[in-house]
């Protein structure tokens, strides 16, 4: 087969999709794929993945095969491939025998141009023989992260994905993944047979198709996101501070580590006015598919989430995404904030972040199943996520160190735009360590952060009381920080490895590693919290707002309702009609013809056919 040229995929960019111009390497990708080369893809989300594989399959002959464990956003992202004239269909267990037979029937017939499957679809040996009865242009396997070990339920199905090559030797597969640290990458490219010098034999390729299979790792770099980081004081309070001040009548996605705190909080924010709903896997999966469809096809909806929900959320419109605890690692973090912007617009990545969060983590590792490596896999994702907690450098630069890039200060989040200060913080490290030394020397009942501070800061509580104050010669010496500092050198300590927590009742320890703090032979730096700083500076960062012209925004509004009313109609997402991003630039340009509409980002010819008309009325409204 001859190499495609790149005008087809560049006609097809247009006609299709309405896009003038590729993006990053989307075009290279495009065209070695298009060409029968092997391809894995690392891309942000946001950053045009899909179309490395669209694009090919609508080039090629024959039909992509695209693999997603997403079956319950599949018909929306068929869906979304319709409404752009793309023939599309989907395999998977939420369909009756006729539905079913109607999709297979067309993809023998050569009438679809992408088929959807799950990836258990491929265990089983009906749909095997389907598949070799037709012609396939391509396999595309999308979130290909799951094959590696910190992936989801789905990854042995994933890794049965390593045969495809064997079975049809001729077809290029893609790989696609949103974020993987080198670690994870190479995991990936091995066990689905993507390594570069081992990806196809060559007697089994014809001679002018590329060999081997072709590794593309583009920025990781989502420079319209915000990333900020507030210690916890009343974390559902906070989260209705930013929504209120920041985000009124944004979508988003807020996250809990617990199915209770998911319940909770949506509950509050609904008690405050708020549209939000939960999400976990506690709930039947009629209420779970509900409330992601409200999701998806309303404006303004706030989903309350466990790491449940997120995975191939294709809504553009995400203005932010809270966590209200703490994410287990830095990969599961940048996915889940990925999932704000993806239309490029300004967005927010927000967290709230305390001493709780670093105890509960630590707990959770020390009683976690697994082998020791386990752990200490788990011990090392930690630690890279409070590292990225505590820095007072440019929290992007150290996101993207984590994934083994390079940046400079992006002066888009906290610690760029009000600089934290560290600071000498050996001796009240060694005040605490000696707090810890004591209360477990006496060990006459458990003790926490609480006490350790009230005993600091000279406080006679009940719980205080239990202790011998002759003997705690540490009683009242850090009067001169304010309990809120104490609570952040504590959880410093704990971030640092200075202290641990033991037993059922997570009563705080001493580590190999404090001795030499105590001993004076280690400087400890701690990075001061907002809080004090406060005092000081009356600047906090906001996010970036997309404003529109005076004239532009109730253009805006009315294209947007026109919008809602139409996916209304059709029964589909607003976004599969148009983006907000196209909305704004119709809105602000104004076109009076259908050359003109034509010539805006994201109107291809089959939405200029079907809307376009619909739009500019709607302009001379």
């Amino acid at each position: 087969m001859t190499l495609p040229r790149t005008a087809d995929a560049l006609q097809v960019l247009h006609r299709v999709f309405g896009y003038g111009t590729f993006r990053g390497n989307q075009q290279e990708i495009i065209e070695h794929v298009c060409g029968g080369g092997d391809a894995l893809v690392l891309m942000p989300t946001g950053g045009g993945k899909s179309l490395c594989y669209q694009i090919p399959a609508l080039v090629r002959d024959g039909v992509g095969v695209v693999v997603s464990p997403l079956i319950a956003l599949m018909q929306d992202q068929v869906d979304a491939l319709l409404a752009l004239g793309v023939r599309a269909g989907f395999l998977n267990s939420t369909q009756g025998p006729d539905q079913r037979r109607a999709v297979e029937s067309a993809f023998l017939a050569g009438e679809l141009d992408l088929l959807y499957l799950a990836p258990e679809r491929l265990r089983v040996e009906s749909t095997l023989r389907l598949l070799d009865r037709g012609r396939i242009a391509l396999f595309a396997i999308d979130e290909a992260h799951c094959v590696a070990q910190w992936g989801h339920d789905f990854r042995p199905d994933y890794l049965a994905l390593s045969h495809l090559h064997e079975r049809w030797p001729d077809v290029p597969r893609i790989a696609l993944t949103a974020t993987a640290t080198e670690a994870t990458h190479a995991e990936i490219a091995t066990r689905l047979g993507l390594d570069e010098a081992t990806a196809r034999s060559a007697d089994s390729r014809s001679a002018d198709a590329p060999r081997g299979a072709r590794h593309f790792v583009a920025s990781f770099d989502r420079p319209n996101i915000q990333y900020r980081i507030v210690p916890k004081d009343e974390p559902r309070r906070q989260l209705l501070d930013l929504l209120r001040t920041e985000h009124p009548g944004d979508a988003g996605i807020v996250y809990c580590l617990s199915r209770n705190s998911v319940e909770k909080t949506a509950e509050f924010l609904v008690a405050q006015g708020i549209t939000a709903l939960p999400y976990h896997a506690g709930l039947d999966a009629r209420t779970r598919a509900a409330n992601q469809s409200r999701f998806l096809r309303e404006d303004g909806v706030i989903m309350v989430a466990t790491i449940a929900f997120g995975m191939g959320i294709d809504k553009p419109d995400v203005r932010f995404v809270a966590h209200l605890d703490l994410p287990k690692s830095v990969e599961g973090y940048y996915q889940e904030t990925g999932r704000a912007g993806r239309d490029g617009l300004p967005s927010t990545a927000w967290r709230a972040y305390g001493l709780a969060d670093v105890v509960q983590q630590r707990k959770m590792i020390d009683d976690s199943d697994g082998d020791l490596a386990h752990r200490r896999r788990l011990a090392q994702h930690l630690d890279a996520m409070l590292a990225l907690c505590e820095t007072v450098e440019c929290r992007r630069v150290q996101l993207l160190n984590y994934f083994g890039q390079q940046g400079e200060p992006c002066g888009n989040c906290d610690t760029c735009l009000t600089p934290p200060e560290s600071w000498d913080g050996t001796v009240a490290a060694q005040k605490a360590l000696s707090t810890v030394f004591r209360l477990d020397r006496e060990r006459r009942q458990k003790f926490g952060a609480g006490q350790i501070i009230d005993i600091l800061l000279g406080k006679r509580t009940a719980k205080v009381e239990q202790f011998d104050h002759q003997s705690l010669t540490v009683f009242g010496v850090g009067t001169e920080l304010a309990e809120g500092e104490w609570r952040g050198v504590i959880r410093q300590l704990m971030a640092q490895g200075l202290l641990a927590v033991e037993g059922n009742y997570q009563t705080f320890v001493l580590t190999e590693a404090s001795r030499a703090v105590l001993r004076g032979e280690r400087q400890v730096m701690l990075r001061r919290d907002p809080q004090r700083q406060a005092r000081m500076r009356s600047r906090s960062p906001r996010a970036p707002q997309a404003e529109l012209p005076a004239t532009a925004a109730p253009v805006f509004e009315r294209l947007r309702a026109w919008r809602g009313a139409a996916a209304k109609e059709q029964g589909v997402p607003a976004y599969v009609i148009f983006h907000d991003a196209t909305l704004r630039e119709i809105a602000t340009r104004m076109p009076t013809t259908a050359a003109e509409l034509g010539t805006i980002s994201g109107i291809g010819e089959n939405k200029l056919a079907k809307y376009g008309e619909q739009v500019l009325e709607t302009l001379a409204g």
